[in-house]
């Protein structure tokens, strides 16, 4: 069984996929405590939650006749029948994104039959969390996938293109810089792409913070 804190239907607010519509759900617990986490919620010990199994989680899926599939927490890859759900999804024919926090391996994903798509969130140091990285999924990261920097201050971006450029991340995968939300100025990042000619690297704004109220649930 999953433990799913909220399930609904939104548009995707970033990513390779952003403004398209997705089917979320929210797994609880997180095994990271980062600074600027918005989801802090469902991370909590008492938090609500449904015990759902993949195929209670398939058949709603199915039901809300939405192709694109996002997994999130909280974070997804402590749940122990993650692996089973994203087949069944996929063998729906299904569009699966999981978004990661970075600090657990990737590999346990990768031994099915269908392949998810990967949103590594990489851990900033203004996060309090980058301590916790695993550089080596980095490796297994394909085209599809996206590494995403979310980042507050200037050292945030310094250590962004150290990583981008050390893992030669752009020649992998989707790369972005994302800020965190009213602690920086979309300007200023801007502004640091061009000082370093950051190539192939896409800024990105939270579309559902702009849309809906920032701490809004469900959106």
């Amino acid at each position: 069984m999953l433990s799913v804190a909220e399930r609904f239907v939104s548009i995707n607010g970033e990513g390779r996929r952003a403004g398209e519509l997705a089917v979320f759900i929210r797994f609880c617990g997180c095994n990271l405590n980062c600074r600027y986490c918005d989801t802090k919620w469902a991370n909590l010990p008492d938090t609500p939650f449904e015990s759902l199994s993949p195929e209670e989680i398939v058949s709603y899926v199915l039901s809300s006749g939405v192709r694109n599939v996002t997994l999130t927490g909280g974070e997804p890859l402590l749940q122990p029948e993650l692996p089973a759900l994203v087949q069944a999804l996929m063998e729906n024919h299904l569009r699966v994104e999981i978004e990661t926090n970075g600090s657990l391996p990737l590999g346990p994903l990768l031994q099915g039959k269908h392949r998810p798509v990967f949103t590594v969130d990489h851990k900033s140091p203004f996060s309090g969390m980058n301590h916790a990285m695993l550089p080596e999924n980095y490796e297994l990261l394909q085209e599809q996938d996206t590494v995403k920097f979310v980042v507050a201050d200037r050292e945030d971006l310094e250590e962004a293109l150290s990583e981008i450029e050390t893992c030669r991340l752009t020649r992998r995968c989707g790369v972005y810089l994302s800020p965190v939300f009213g602690q920086i100025e979309a300007q200023e990042i801007v502004a640091f792409m061009k000082e370093h000619r950051m190539n192939d690297v896409r800024l990105q704004l939270q579309l559902h913070k702009y849309i809906w109220d920032p701490m809004q649930k469900g959106v």
